[in-house]
């Protein structure tokens, strides 16, 4: 056999075992938080038109789409992110709808990341958006609801970063920058290189005041008392408003008591062209990337024409599981499994007693023995695959003090003893 076919393609992996009962749970957690603050579920399809995702709507680079033909000669892609996917669903099932629209989704996304960053080239997302709702109170809404998705997932040690694009904005039309002036400078300030950025705005003939505030965003990060330095250092009306929304989304924050999982930083402009206002990230140890992500995407919807203003996130599960995994949380899955063992002239007394266990809600297996293995290697198995309880049905009354059954089994036993053909249950 061709050893190949045994192996994922670079980027991809399989997940099964106690890791996936334990992704499914933590699934399981994050859909029951969108839900209880009403968020309908949406799905949208794995693939569209390349147009959907193309850098007009500032969505992923086409070299790290993968791309294909249908029988029509249409380009389309795996999608590489799902925000675009429900703009489009929002604008065309909701084109006249003025009152907030709330939306969540899970899917899988799709990026050729360079093979040398080591990233997963299919990931899950799970996200929401809150489409129709500009206000400072939406905003924050969106950061409670990620505090309380990141900590039903088990991680206490987590912060949420947030930035504002608009602040950005508005020191580059005090500075009367052009566009490629302010892509270099906006580069130097995602890269984090504060030298070169220095080096940079000094050479530029612009005022000594705006050199100092492009110069100083490798301070603009912190607690809330930063906002008060980034105040000071522009008279941009622009950049003023999105330090007061700011303000004002912390304090409704603050109503949650969620301060202490909040931080700032100016200097996040997120690669992603579609964002207009607020950017945020969560950010956890164990992980080097940000486990949630989002902002908020004024402009995108009127692509696909519905002006509407909206803010989302999504969670990056593989990230957030590999922290949780890194973190040595235990994720309880809850699991009610029992093994059921028996002798081929005892099949109708395991049936009925499997059949049973599965009106109670017990996850049942059937598994006849075999003279080739022993009871010690099936208990190993039971133990391997998660079983909580192993139900050995013999044609006697004994019980093997080796095996516990329950009370309400023992009760079972004697319902169905009478029905069956060969004896009861050990």
């Amino acid at each position: 056999m061709n050893e190949k076919l045994l192996h994922t393609p670079e980027g991809v992996r399989d997940i099964y075992g106690t890791e996936c009962l334990e992704r499914q749970e933590v699934i399981s957690r994050i859909k029951k938080v969108l839900k209880s603050y009403a968020y309908s579920e949406i799905e949208t399809p794995s693939f569209e038109y390349f147009d959907i995702f193309n850098m007009d709507k500032g969505s992923a680079p086409s070299n790290e789409m993968y791309k294909f033909f249908d029988r029509n000669n249409n380009t389309l892609v795996l999608r590489p992110d799902i925000t675009p996917s429900i703009a489009r669903s929002a604008a065309k099932y909701f084109a006249d709808e003025e009152l907030p629209i709330r939306l969540s989704y899970m899917g899988r996304t799709f990026k050729n990341e360079p093979l040398h960053q080591g990233k997963l080239h299919e990931t899950t997302q799970i996200g929401c958006e809150l489409i129709n709702d500009d206000s400072s109170a939406a905003d924050a809404e969106i950061l409670a609801c990620i505090v309380d998705v990141v900590r039903v997932s088990g991680l206490k040690n987590f912060q949420i970063e947030i930035g504002e694009v608009e602040f950005f904005k508005g020191i580059i039309e005090e500075a009367g920058l052009g566009s490629e002036e302010e892509e270099s400078i906006k580069e130097f300030i995602q890269m984090r290189n504060f030298f070169g950025l220095i080096e940079y705005v000094k050479r530029l003939d612009i005022s000594d005041n705006s050199k100092e505030a492009l110069c100083s965003f490798d301070k603009f990060f912190g607690g809330v008392e930063m906002l008060d330095r980034a105040e000071k250092i522009t008279k941009s009306e622009k950049a003023l408003t999105a330090i007061g929304r700011l303000r004002k989304v912390y304090n409704v924050l603050s109503f949650y008591g969620y301060e202490n999982y909040i931080g700032f930083d100016l200097g996040m402009l997120n690669g992603y062209g579609y964002y207009t206002g607020i950017v945020f990230r969560a950010y956890t140890y164990g992980t080097g990337s940000a486990i949630v992500r989002g902002g908020r995407y004024n402009n995108l919807l009127a692509k696909f024409g519905k002006d509407a203003p909206s803010i989302g996130f999504a969670i990056m599960i593989d990230d957030l599981m590999m922290a949780v995994t890194r973190q040595h949380i235990n994720i309880d899955v809850d699991t009610n499994r029992a093994l059921v063992i028996y002798e081929i002239e005892n099949q109708q007394s395991a049936v009925l007693l499997a059949e049973k266990l599965r009106e109670r809600n017990v996850e049942a297996s059937l598994i006849r023995k075999s003279s080739r293995h022993s009871l010690s290697e099936y208990e190993e198995y039971a133990r391997k695959y998660e079983f909580d309880k192993i139900y050995i049905v013999k044609d006697n009354e004994e019980v093997d003090e080796h095996y516990i059954l329950s009370e309400e089994i023992m009760q079972l036993k004697d319902k169905y003893k009478n029905e069956a053909e060969a004896g009861g249950v050990l």
